[in-house]
């Protein structure tokens, strides 16, 4: 018996056209899309003001462009957010966002509410390359970076939360600092992106002491910094001598201490306010970083490095092998700083019960280095040896 040919499905749907986002376009890049199209670069700051002034993500709406102009846009370009999954607000008035990106992962950013500002803490890749043996997102590990507009896409999230396109509201996000998952400088262009529009007086108009970039030490990244940002520093240090921050920060065995100090000095030299300082952060663990010989060594490594010191606390996540410092220890740990002439802050601790606290970030990642299943395996070994030593 003959047997009827399989019928081919047809498919008459072309595939997606790529257009250009540009939600993640600086001045003169969407000034160069736009002459590419044979358009006046002027335009581009409309646009500008349309998407991160006003907050309008349809071509459609933005009225002082030409229809013709807004048509031929829509051929080839779009305005798209990332995702918001979820939002989680803390007793404390911390807000923590999970953000779905390109391939399925998530990103967490948070907002920090205090009397004068509020405070957004962005993400800059999904995970972290870095595996800092103190922070969650490390243990994660690494999928990609993230592009400009998923960087930018968080403040502008959170500015349409708050309503703070709304000029009869005030401004509720009056700083942004680049510590929250990942390492801003190795994603340096669209990190540096991302940082101009945040600055630009036709998007948000942040000032650059309102804009800070947190680094662990990519040394010949922050040398490269200073030739085009000028945006607050802040370097996350955490160890006062190379034996215990290579075990702290492993980036650390390929630039240590001395190199990374130079680096942070360099950038200072070439601002144009020679007044600017180095924030420096110090994360404080019980009995690992937090002696007197360890304050008085980190005296000593900053003296020739005008900055001030941020001392955090340690915040505790699941399996971490660290427990929080004691306000014994924290508060000799700052006095013998203050009383050697450096200015010292201790970071509150904030949204801890939402686990959006300093270090605690981890979000939902395509780990494509497998150090988030080596993790879990440890994690689950470490329970069964508990299990054990109960049973037994």
């Amino acid at each position: 018996m003959s047997q009827e040919p399989i019928a081919t499905p047809v498919h008459d749907e072309q595939p997606r056209k790529v257009k250009t986002n540009l939600l993640g376009l600086s001045a003169s890049r969407i000034g160069d899309f736009l002459e590419s199209l044979g358009e006046k670069r002027f335009r581009g700051t409309q646009i500008l003001k349309w998407i991160h002034q006003y907050g309008i993500d349809d071509l459609n709406e933005m009225t002082n462009i030409s229809k013709s102009l807004r048509e031929s846009l829509a051929d080839v370009a779009e305005v798209v957010m990332p995702e918001v999954v979820s939002c989680q607000d803390s007793v404390d008035g911390t807000r923590k966002w999970l953000i779905k990106v390109d391939g399925g992962s998530c990103i967490e950013m948070v907002y920090i509410p205090e009397r004068d500002r509020g405070t957004l803490c962005v993400s800059s890749q999904i995970g972290c390359a870095l595996d800092c043996s103190f922070c969650a997102t490390g243990k994660q590990g690494f999928a990609r970076d993230l592009t400009t507009a998923e960087i930018i896409g968080q403040l502008w999230i959170a500015a349409k939360s708050f309503d703070q396109f709304d000029t009869k509201n005030p401004r509720r996000v009056t700083n942004v600092v680049m510590m929250g998952m990942g390492e801003p400088l190795m994603n340096f262009n669209n990190v540096v992106d991302a940082m101009s529009l945040m600055m630009d007086d036709n998007a948000y108009g942040l000032s650059k002491r309102r804009v800070t970039l947190s680094t662990a030490g990519v040394v010949p990244e922050l040398d490269k910094l200073g030739d085009v940002s000028d945006v607050s520093l802040a370097i996350s240090l955490h160890a006062p001598n190379d034996e215990l921050r290579n075990q702290l920060v492993p980036i650390n065995r390929k630039y240590p201490l001395v190199d990374f100090i130079g680096s942070a000095k360099r950038y200072l030299d070439k601002m144009p306010d020679n007044r600017r300082k180095v924030t420096v952060e110090y994360t404080l663990m019980d009995r690992v970083n937090d002696r007197d010989e360890h304050a008085k060594e980190l005296s000593v490594l900053l003296r020739d490095l005008p900055c001030k010191i941020n001392l955090i606390p340690f915040n505790p996540f699941p399996g971490s092998e660290y427990k929080k410092v004691t306000k014994v220890a924290l508060n000799r740990f700052r006095d013998i700083l203050q009383n050697d002439g450096y200015t010292v802050t201790v970071r509150t601790t904030r949204g801890d019960d939402i686990a959006a606290a300093c270090g605690q970030l981890a979000g939902e990642v395509n780990d494509r280095t497998k150090r988030q299943e080596r993790y879990k395996k440890r994690l689950q070994e470490q329970s069964e040896e508990q299990v054990v030593k109960i049973v037994g």
